[in-house]
């Protein structure tokens, strides 16, 4: 019984060693990962040593690699204070696969599509005022017929509010693409600097879309402390070229594009690789967020839009399909 037992005790043993081996080498490509893309060059140190002073602690014993990835993107996150990073633990995952990453890409596809690639709700509210409430920039690609029709649903509306309240950000293209829809020409809004590539890159709006352009309208885009990312991107180009108002909550403050690797074929690493810098004011919104022309609670946002909507409806004289007492009922209705 006593060999049994030293013998089942050596096997976890050896279980316990090939798992803390294991860790050891993922949590290195990570740091190394961190070391040669991270936008900030010495941001690898304040990795290493949290991945040191973890590791001393036992942190990392026992747990499951799905615990061990969500635990990473919390402490990077909270380490680095950027909240682009994220670490998923990818089951049956196969770099030998040659279409593994296409196969990826249209199952993400997929799923985007169930859910309408972000657009949730576009309708006409009262007052010839469009609406579009938007939830995640998928790829521009798979996007571009779905935002196309939803902009040539507002096209005869007199203002637009874009929604922006649980949208988290997503592909950087599709954020070029929506901002074409409100500029009459091909503009530069911002460049971005990859350290990794020593090389600049030129972001643009696209002169010729498939949708009608919204061009000289009133618009008011919608914000909370969840609009994230590309979501942030769209509200403050709009926003800095004077296109439109922003109402809401301060927002996240993550401006820098990430770029995704493969850790031991086992893990995916996001991690921002790329720094942006608008072609107006030469900054971003990185870790200030976008600040709104007037800030109100999440929740009331789209009501408060839709009353200052009305009253310019009201000041300018614009024609819609209710009359001035219907307009001034309306706004009684909304503000109380």
């Amino acid at each position: 019984m006593k060999k049994i037992l030293v013998g089942i005790f050596f096997f976890y043993s050896l279980i316990s060693y090939a798992q803390s081996d294991h860790t050891k080498v993922v949590l290195s490509d990570i740091t190394e990962k961190v070391k040669n893309n991270y936008i900030d060059k010495d941001a690898y140190k304040k990795v290493d040593s949290l991945f040191q002073n973890e590791s001393k602690k036992g942190t990392f014993n026992n747990l499951s690699k799905k615990d061990f990835a969500a635990f990473l993107t919390q402490k990077l996150r909270a380490t680095i204070k950027d909240e682009h990073f994220f670490v998923k633990y990818l089951e049956n995952y196969s770099s030998e696969n040659p279409h593994n990453e296409k196969e990826r890409e249209k199952e993400n596809n997929f799923h985007n599509s169930l859910e309408n690639f972000g657009f949730e709700n576009v309708q006409r509210l009262e007052g010839n005022v469009g609406y579009i409430n938007f939830k995640g920039f998928a790829t521009a690609e798979s996007s571009a017929k779905t935002l196309a029709a939803s902009m040539n649903f507002i096209a005869n509306t007199n203002s637009l509010i874009i929604d922006l309240r649980e949208n988290g950000g997503g592909d950087n293209e599709m954020l070029l693409l929506f901002c074409s829809y409100f500029f009459d020409k091909k503009t530069d809004l911002y460049t971005t600097y990859f350290r990794n590539k020593d090389k600049t890159v030129i972001n643009s709006t696209q002169p010729k879309i498939s949708g009608q352009k919204y061009l000289h309208k009133n618009i008011i885009i919608l914000t909370s402390k969840k609009s994230f990312s590309a979501a942030e991107g769209l509200a403050y180009f709009l926003q800095e070229y004077k296109m439109a108002e922003v109402i809401g909550e301060k927002t996240g403050g993550a401006a820098n594009p990430v770029d995704h690797f493969i850790i031991q074929n086992q893990y995916l690493l996001l991690l921002p690789a790329g720094e942006i810098t608008s072609s107006i004011s030469h900054k971003n919104w990185e870790h200030i967020g976008v600040i709104p022309d007037q800030e109100v609670e999440a929740e009331d946002a789209l009501k408060v839009a839709h009353i200052r909507i009305l009253k310019n409806i009201l000041k300018a004289g614009t024609k819609t399909e209710l009359s001035i007492p219907e307009i001034k009922n309306l706004i009684n209705k909304l503000e109380q």
